[in-house]
Order: structure tokens, then C-alpha cells, then sequence
């Protein structure tokens, strides 16, 4: 998924493939728990139209979730969502077509132009361990500025469990061998507590709560208000 320039069935395939396994391994519900916090604040107060971003969109599933989640409580919102691979664009174009609601820019989040963008919140599903240390703190000081209201993320714990658990998983029921390859360098990617608590200190983030969720998923709340 890192090569921006993969295309085609492998593509529509893997995120097909990872759209199942976010909602069947609860990482669905890590991110809406996230927004939860915020949309339950009584001293929290919301504009009349959010402005929603979310980071490494993927297919677009996330988004729609979102949209659905906004709109039964009442909370209008246009998402954007903003992944540096055009094939991975389309493909989630097509995929929400119902919500008029959700737009999509093919950008790089390291770039200038994505750093002049301003948000109410930001949202980052398995997107911030395809970053090094150095990166993640740049960007997430960056995003502060950015942001308004809060940043939402919801990404993996590294774990001998998760990875040996992931790797028979992929092995057994995926078809796509981008998943079967990514799914387990991804939790090697991803982040012990102690990682994730010294990125936010080099990025001078204190107002945050970082919980563990199921399966091996680590809910990152960063409250901007």
C-alpha cells in the first residue's frame, strides 16, 4: 500500500478485503468511539457545519461510516478525504457515491498544500505507522495547528499475538496477496505505548487520552477545544 502507483484488481481487492476486516475486528468501532467523546462534550461547542478529514482514506468506508454516524445525531458535516494515491481515490469516489457529502483530494500529507488546509477534525484510521518517529511528530504538530476541535486515531499495537494472529488469518481467507503481505509488516509497524507517549511529547500534545481497544488497536483522542 506504501507504492502509490499500485493500481488495478490487487487494488480493488485489498480494500475491499480490509473494509471487512475493519468491521469484523472492531476497528470500526475504535474510530467512533474517538468522535463519541467529543459529540457528548456539553462544553464543547460545534459549528453548524463541521469540516471532517480523513487521513490515508483508503476506500472511502471509513467516511461513510462517519457520514451516517454525523447524520443521525444531527451534527452536519462535509468529510474529505485525502489519500496520496489517485487509484486509491477513485476507487472510494465510487464507493460513496450516496453521500454528496464526502469529497476527495489526492495528496500528500507531508506537502505544502495539504499543510495550508484547516479541519475541525482530523481522522487517521491505520494510517500513522507508515510513518517513522520523525515524521509522525512533525506531522502531528502540524495537525494541531491545523485541526480545531480535535484529532481521532486508530492505529495498531504491535504484538507477537497480533502479528502471528494476522498472519494465519490473511493466510487462510484473503485473496489478495497485498493484504496477506501488508497485514503483518503493518503490526510490525505499528506502536507500543511508550512510542506513541514520546511521539506526543516531541510534538507537544498534552491534552489527549490513548486507550487499548480490541484487537490490538490503540484509540488516540487528541482534544483541540
Amino acid at each position: 500500500m506504501d507504492d502509490l502507483n499500485c493500481s488495478g484488481p490487487v487494488v480493488h481487492q485489498t480494500l475491499t478485503e480490509l473494509e471487512f476486516i475493519n468491521k469484523w475486528l472492531g476497528g470500526n468501532a475504535v474510530t467512533l468511539g474517538g468522535i463519541r467523546q467529543f459529540l457528548v462534550k456539553k462544553d464543547v461547542s460545534l459549528p453548524e457545519q463541521l469540516r471532517v478529514a480523513d487521513l490515508g482514506c483508503g476506500g472511502g468506508d471509513m467516511l461513510r461510516l462517519l457520514s451516517q454516524y454525523f447524520k443521525k445525531r444531527n451534527v452536519h458535516a462535509t468529510f474529505i478525504g485525502i489519500d496520496a494515491n489517485p487509484n486509491i481515490i477513485a476507487f472510494a469516489q465510487a464507493n460513496t457515491t450516496l453521500h454528496p457529502n464526502i469529497a476527495y483530494d489526492t495528496l500528500d500529507v507531508l506537502s505544502d498544500r495539504f499543510r495550508v488546509q484547516r479541519f475541525d477534525f482530523v481522522f487517521a484510521t491505520l494510517f500513522f505507522h507508515h510513518f517513522t518517529s520523525q515524521q509522525l511528530m512533525s506531522l502531528l504538530a502540524q495537525l494541531k495547528v491545523q485541526g480545531k476541535k480535535g484529532i481521532i486515531i486508530n492505529d495498531l499495537h504491535r504484538h507477537w499475538l497480533a502479528y502471528y494472529s494476522i498472519k494465519i488469518l490473511t493466510k487462510i481467507f484473503s485473496r489478495s496477496s497485498m493484504v496477506r503481505y501488508d497485514a503483518p509488516v503493518s503490526v510490525l509497524r505499528g506502536f507500543k505505548r511508550k512510542e506513541l507517549v514520546e511521539i506526543l511529547q516531541q510534538a507537544e500534545i498534552k491534552n489527549y487520552s490513548l486507550r487499548w481497544k480490541w484487537a490490538f488497536r490503540w484509540q488516540l483522542v487528541i482534544d483541540l477545544t
